[in-house]
């Protein structure tokens, strides 16, 4: 099943259990999605819609350290169900352990060697760790071994 069917059936799921909250989460996402699909004329494949799904993600950790910062906890707890409900969608994420073998393996791919392979260490690994891994700590573990 792929996650747009999964997404149709959960917002169903949530419809019948009157999960108000869940519902309008769902109902955000796709119509990210659907917004998408219309403009490049086609439907998406899982790839990109895990794609908007780690934006999705990303968007809301962002506005969550906001609010967190301005004290609404009100509004962080919302952002931060939303974030748990988004996260449901997307593939088990990687520790950081597991992160960080991988990327030995892609330096030692590449033949990286100091901070100006960087792009190319990032071109290499991002395909592999894509939806598992926030961009951010890839980036970090990546200086890491550049150093």
């Amino acid at each position: 099943m792929s996650l747009s069917e999964r997404l149709n059936e959960d917002m169903i799921q949530a419809m019948k259990s009157k999960d108000k909250f869940k519902l309008s989460t769902i109902r955000m996402v796709r119509s990210t999605i659907k917004n998408l699909e219309i403009d490049l004329k086609r439907t998406l494949d899982d790839n990109e819609v895990l794609d908007i799904l780690s934006r999705e993600i990303k968007q809301r950790k962002d506005a969550l350290q906001e609010f967190k910062k301005a004290d609404r906890d009100d509004l962080a707890t919302d952002v931060e169900a939303e974030i748990e409900i988004i996260s449901q969608y997307l593939p088990e994420q990687l520790t950081e352990e597991e992160l960080k073998v991988i990327v030995q393996q892609t330096i030692q791919e590449t033949g990286a060697s100091s901070k100006a392979d960087m792009g190319k260490v990032m071109s290499a690994l991002m395909p592999k760790v894509k939806g598992r891994s926030d961009g951010k700590m890839v980036n970090q573990v990546v200086q890491q071994f550049l150093q």
